[in-house]
């Protein structure tokens, strides 16, 4: 049975996105695109109708939903352009599965990367999950708090949205709100399948540069004077190269929707940040408005961290990886066959990394520099407020 470290859960969200290889990808995608385009216009009338200062917390509250909304259908259409190259990247990772299960090392390391990833995947969607369904509770506990039908006041959507048509009355108005929270959860699970993705194909590669070090690092005199020195030198280039062309499709798939992540996390938490900070009191809105906040900064700062972890994670094994040929026996070698280790060691010198639009490397770095610009763009509005 054929394993990966992109578990069932993320194949499903990904065929019903049309992301993954299959004959059913056109009506997924005319799907998203109709639904998404709908959404979003009426959210961006709510921004603009709303956009007075004294209306700040309702612009903050509908911002950092839209900007979701947005980056999570951008994602998509970078996949869905760049589909292709998702396809190579899944043909390898078959290929270097049906060429670990030759060896027991092998197929223990990567089993190992498999269980891993399948627990993140499995813990980021529920994060998401439950981020759609507090978002939705605060929203509705919100809504019936302030709503005064003798006054004529508007009854609040779970997506800040101004709709063509009167939406107060019932039923209209729970067949809008079981939509929305519909919709919201679905695209929550898909946004989360995405930062999944992230973290399942740079721990396949990290599984495979394990298996490369592990032979390197065995390459002993023994090997030497039995005369196997030569074919496992052409086993460590060869698994180099399909390392250094895996790691460039992954830079090639996810360098421009990375971009306009790292962006829009910090505008995102900056906005929720601000609600969690003026929400902290004693009344029921306040504790709504709390709840429906907090899990969302929470999967939000996943989000930064997981695309930020995997630049680090992919630049520290490229490193790893001409470290153990620096730390192999290469000077036992003969001089034809050391060479072909030298120049190893000098490619590995060349890091492997995951850019935010070729513009800048992702790292741990720059996590702390995306929180510490939402932090002061909170200050200077806590300032103004």
């Amino acid at each position: 049975m054929l394993m990966s470290t992109i578990g069932p859960i993320v194949e499903l969200l990904l065929r019903c996105v049309g992301v993954w290889p299959s004959s059913m990808v056109v009506l997924p995608r005319i799907f998203w695109v109709i639904t998404v385009a709908f959404i979003q216009i009426f959210q961006f009338r709510y921004i603009f109708a709303h956009s007075g200062f004294m209306e700040l917390m309702k612009i903050m509250d509908s911002v950092s939903v839209t900007l979701s909304y947005t980056i999570t259908i951008f994602k998509l259409l970078v996949f869905w352009i760049n589909c292709r190259i998702f396809h190579d990247i899944l043909a390898s990772m078959a290929t270097d599965w049906d060429e670990c299960a030759d060896t027991v090392n092998g197929r223990s390391t990567m089993t190992i990367k498999v269980l891993l990833a399948h627990r993140i995947s499995n813990l980021i969607i529920s994060v998401y999950g439950f981020a759609a369904f507090f978002y939705a509770t605060g929203t509705l506990i919100i809504s019936d708090a302030n709503y005064d039908e003798l006054k004529g006041t508007d009854r609040e959507l779970l997506l800040k949205m101004i709709l063509p048509f009167d939406s107060n009355k019932s039923p209209i108005y729970e067949i809008v709100i079981i939509t929305q929270f519909l919709h919201q959860l679905l695209t929550s699970t898909v946004a989360a399948a995405l930062s999944s993705l992230i973290i399942a194909v740079i721990l396949h590669l990290g599984g495979q540069a394990d298996i490369l070090c592990e032979i390197l690092l065995d390459l002993n005199t023994k090997h030497i004077e039995g005369g196997t020195s030569i074919a496992t030198l052409r086993t460590v280039i060869a698994r180099h190269q399909k390392i250094i062309l895996f790691s460039d499709n992954i830079e090639t798939l996810f360098s421009y929707f990375t971009l306009m992540q790292f962006m829009s996390n910090i505008l995102i938490i900056c906005c929720l940040g601000f609600m969690i900070v003026t929400s902290i009191g004693d009344g029921d809105i306040e504790v709504a408005r709390l709840t429906k906040s907090i899990i969302f900064y929470f999967a939000i700062i996943i989000e930064a961290f997981v695309i930020c972890f995997a630049g680090e994670y992919v630049t520290a094994k490229g490193k790893m990886i001409g470290d153990a040929a620096y730390e192999s026996v290469w000077y036992d070698l003969r001089p034809r066959e050391s060479r072909l280790l030298l120049l190893m060691i000098l490619r590995s010198q060349k890091r492997l990394t995951i850019t935010a639009g070729k513009i800048m490397d992702l790292s741990l770095e720059r996590f702390t520099t995306i929180i510490k610009a939402s932090a002061s763009y909170v200050s200077v509005l806590l300032a103004m407020y």
